[in-house]
């Protein structure tokens, strides 16, 4: 029976028909410019003609990328909203349940999904997400699911503590808002724009200023409301090779754009759609017994004694919670004071890059090291950048935002840079740290511009590990939060896929904080709370000081 396994790196299909970009490529892309493989990748901006000659990727590298963020499709036509899948007939059972179980085995669960009318789902493509947990210890685990295309899930825990335990599993989305959201990515991208402010003399003295509507260039991606022809004004960057446009301001230059600021959002979802994602994020019922688990040969918890080095493999799980500490499977990690970060840190350079869920982790460091203090830079603080200095340790620390396309206010276009233009020009060496994410900005846009954004990145690191191979590269994953048409946690898994898939042979450290923020009892945040920020930073400075 074919399936599809999901975990926190994406969804990696046991069998996968022919990825349909492979035989576009062949055929010299003569598709309809606005047609998009089942992967989601547009058939005009194959990834194969885009970047295999300067990226030098293979066609089986883009076979098994393609495999990895293939998603399952409803077998038949979705006439009402009643045939998708309902989360309140929607159940879970846990299989072969038994009185007792030894620390370290596995728990399986299965969930049968059924729409409105009680009928049993007969196709996959339903985005579930499990954990174990129990609230008087703060301990939880991610589940690992399996969708068996056929209406049923198989999910896989490990028990890793001593204690009790019970199973928690959401709807996500249906599988049918799935294909809501699949097709608004690849058809209706400037439903996130952006503003562009100009700026310019007048006559008189005085100052002119207009305000214009920005976003990607990436044609045939739904940014049609931008124009054609003369439109726009166009800002290509000529190291990543990507392009900026605004649409020309009535009198003033091109040269006169100054600032970059967040636009607004427009909701183009039809009255069937709109009801199909009213059904995300609902916690499905089932077996609520008690899990009761024993210590095995007297060890408390499942130990990992290797140490933490770059090109580690994370599993399904990474970790888990126990009294809100997170025990790493990746590698041995430790529990870091005011006193032990201050030393970890000291004589490093540590330039972050990304959103503001790495802006989390700055703003963490300068509130638990006394010593580090930060400048005002008298810049916009959601762009950066942001600088936090100690001198008597020698440590500097940098954050900035990865560029456009920014949700942010109104910034300085000067202040915002592209994260393999930063790289590139960094020297590297043993004394710097380099830290960067990308995600929740990205989710709006096909998946091919971000491969494009991805891979350039890729190149830049290669560079510098290949100038200063010893510098220290990590890359924070994409974290849960998002679940509607703008920044879904299903558009998050896939870009996270990608990042992954990009990184894997590189010598990176990868630091998953999906499991991490999917599995907690907190309620879900884009921005995570600060029992999960510290657990994410001990991991981190466990990455840069292994013991």
């Amino acid at each position: 029976m074919a399936m599809v396994v999901w975990s926190s790196m994406g969804y990696e299909r046991k069998k996968n028909p022919l990825p349909s970009f492979l035989s576009q490529h062949s055929a010299e892309l003569s598709n309809s410019p606005n047609s998009t493989s089942p992967s989601g990748f547009s058939s005009e901006q194959s990834p194969v003609s885009s970047y295999y000659s300067e990226f030098g990727a293979s066609l089986d590298a883009y076979s098994r990328l393609q495999q990895a963020v293939y998603w399952a499709e409803p077998d038949r036509s979705i006439t009402k909203v009643t045939m998708s899948t309902s989360p309140a007939h929607t159940t879970f059972i846990i299989e072969n349940l038994k009185k007792s179980y030894q620390i370290g085995e596995e728990l399986f669960v299965t969930v049968h999904a059924k729409d409105f009318d009680n009928k049993s789902k007969r196709y996959g493509g339903d985005f579930f997400q499990a954990k174990l947990f129990w609230s008087k210890t703060k301990a939880s685990v991610f589940g690992e699911v399996v969708d068996l295309l056929n209406g049923s899930y198989s999910v896989r825990f490990l028990l890793p503590w001593v204690g009790e335990a019970q199973v928690a599993v959401r709807l996500i989305h249906s599988s049918e808002a799935v294909q809501v959201l699949k097709r608004h990515r690849n058809a209706d991208s400037d439903r996130v724009y952006f503003n562009g402010f100009y700026e310019g003399p007048g006559p008189n003295m005085t100052r002119l200023s207009e305000t214009v509507m920005c976003n990607v260039k990436w044609d045939k991606n739904g940014l049609q409301h931008m124009g054609t022809g003369d439109c726009c004004c166009e800002y290509n960057d000529p190291r990543c090779g990507e392009t900026w446009r605004c649409q020309r301001p009535k009198s003033l230059p091109c040269s006169a754009l100054v600032y970059h600021s967040m636009g607004g959002y427009t909701n183009r979802l039809t009255n069937k759609e709109k009801m199909l994602m009213k059904q995300s994020n609902k916690v499905i019922n089932g077996d609520k017994s008690i899990i009761k688990i024993f210590r095995f040969h007297g060890n408390k918890t499942i130990d990992v004694k290797e140490k933490c080095r770059p090109g580690l493999h994370t599993p399904v799980p990474a970790g888990f919670y126990l009294n809100d500490v997170w025990m790493s499977f990746i590698c041995s990690t430790h529990h870091f004071t005011t006193q032990t970060t201050t030393e970890c840190l000291k004589d490093k350079h540590i330039y972050m890059m990304g959103d503001s869920t790495m802006r989390q982790w700055f703003d963490f460091f300068v509130k638990a090291v006394p010593t580090l203090k930060q400048m005002n830079l008298y810049v916009q603080y959601q762009s950066g950048p942001l600088l936090a200095v100690d001198v008597n340790n020698n440590i500097d620390l940098h954050w900035r935002a990865h560029g456009v396309p920014l949700r942010s206010r109104k910034s300085a276009v000067a202040n915002l840079h592209y994260i393999s233009n930063e790289i590139d020009d960094l020297a590297g060496g043993p004394h710097t740290v380099i830290i960067f994410n990308l995600g929740p900005h990205f989710t709006t846009y096909p998946l091919d511009f971000f491969t494009h954004r991805v891979l350039r990145i890729r190149k830049a690191v290669l560079a510098l590990l290949q100038r200063a191979p010893d510098t220290t590269v990590i890359i924070k994953t994409v974290n849960t939060g998002y679940k509607d048409i703008f920044g879904s946690d299903w558009y998050s898994l896939q870009l996270d896929k990608i990042l992954r898939w990009a990184f894997q042979d590189v010598g990176v450290y990868i630091l998953d904080v999906w499991q991490m923020t999917a599995c907690h009892y907190n309620k879900e945040n884009i921005h995570p709370g600060p029992v999960i920020i510290k657990n994410e930073i001990d991991i981190l400075l466990s990455f840069i000081c292994p013991e």
